[in-house]
């Protein structure tokens, strides 16, 4: 058997041909001397994403699902067959761009105590993404939902989720990285765990930094490390479902995350809170919105009562956050 290589790099694609292509020749071309493996796990894609890898790149490790696993288990498909000393989460719209990996691996190699680490995510244009972030808690979703983290983003009372108020070139230890990439030790993450399979979209990252921390390693942000994310990529193929405002998080898929989180790590009270306090949001801002009786407030009120009833659905579908739905979701 060949040597280990230095990364396995595990990509999940769902519906997302074009860019899995683009995405898999970045990271060739920006190996730049790293010894890689590349696994792709397909998560059932109705776009022949698998018949591509397999006509166009023989040499990545493929593994078919016949159904939608979801991210998380699908991303366990991979590390279950992976071989690199690190293991790389990234999405099928990320492009690490020039010394990423090489930057990822050399960090890794001389912090010992980091477990896993993210990069500094912009957009096509340049632009900023939250790439760390604190962990969710009730305050922190109050803040985000109710605009007052937009407001205020250079507080650091109000700017604290998405660490807004943070100079984005300094490397810090956050509490979580957004999985669009990040980096982790592959025998730690034999230590701890896999992805907790519950979580079918969103929180899983989360979760996963949770458990990295408890086992008395670091999380890091590292702004040298870049990487071009476009975001929601997988999300816009799924149409029968209601969109969140940001048109980007599947809204019942988002709160059902949420609450099994929640459940988890904070117990029945922490879930309840915290659907409580989104829903009791969602209806202040319905009645408010009525009593302006334009046709925008008043279409600002529908979307609120169904965001109400999104979360009363969540919460009946993961019994208060105790119960993974049946998957796929």
């Amino acid at each position: 058997m060949s040597p280990a290589p230095d990364v396995s790099v595990v990509i999940v694609s769902f519906n997302t041909r074009d860019l899995l292509r683009e995405c898999i020749g970045t990271l060739y071309r920006q190996a730049d001397g790293v010894s890689l493996e590349t696994i792709v796990v397909d998560n059932a894609s109705r776009d022949s994403s698998a018949e591509m890898i397999d006509a166009e790149f023989p040499e990545i490790k493929l593994i078919r699902s016949d159904i939608n696993l979801g991210f998380a288990a699908a991303n366990n498909r991979g590390f279950a067959v992976a071989r690199g000393r690190y293991v790389v989460l990234l999405n099928s719209d990320a492009f690490p761009e020039t010394d990423a990996l090489r930057r990822s691996v050399e960090k890794m190699d001389r912090a010992p105590r980091v477990g896993l680490a993210g990069a500094r995510l912009i957009g096509r244009d340049g632009s900023w993404q939250p790439s760390a972030r604190t962990f969710p808690s009730v305050l922190n979703d109050f803040l985000a939902l109710s605009g007052l983290a937009a407001k205020y983003a250079h507080s650091r009372f109000f700017g604290r989720f998405d660490r807004t108020w943070a100079d984005q070139q300094q490397p810090a230890q956050v509490d979580w990285v957004p999985g669009a990439y990040s980096i982790i030790r592959r025998d730690l993450l034999e230590q701890i765990g896999y992805f907790d399979e519950r979580f079918f979209l969103y929180y899983e990252e989360v979760d996963l930094c949770r458990r990295v921390k408890a086992a008395g390693y670091q999380v890091w942000y590292w702004p040298d490390v870049v990487v071009v994310h476009l975001g929601g990529e997988s999300s816009k193929t799924v149409t029968r479902l209601s969109m969140s405002s940001s048109g980007r998080q599947l809204t019942l898929w988002r709160m059902r995350a949420g609450y099994l989180y929640y459940r988890k790590h904070h117990g029945f009270a922490g879930a309840f809170c915290a659907m409580n306090a989104e829903a009791q949001w969602y209806r202040l801002r319905a009645l408010l919105a009525r009593r302006r009786r334009d046709p925008n407030s008043l279409a600002k009120a529908e979307d609120s009562q169904l965001m109400v009833a999104a979360s009363q659905q969540a919460w009946r579908d993961t019994r208060g956050g105790l119960i993974c739905p049946p998957k796929p979701w």
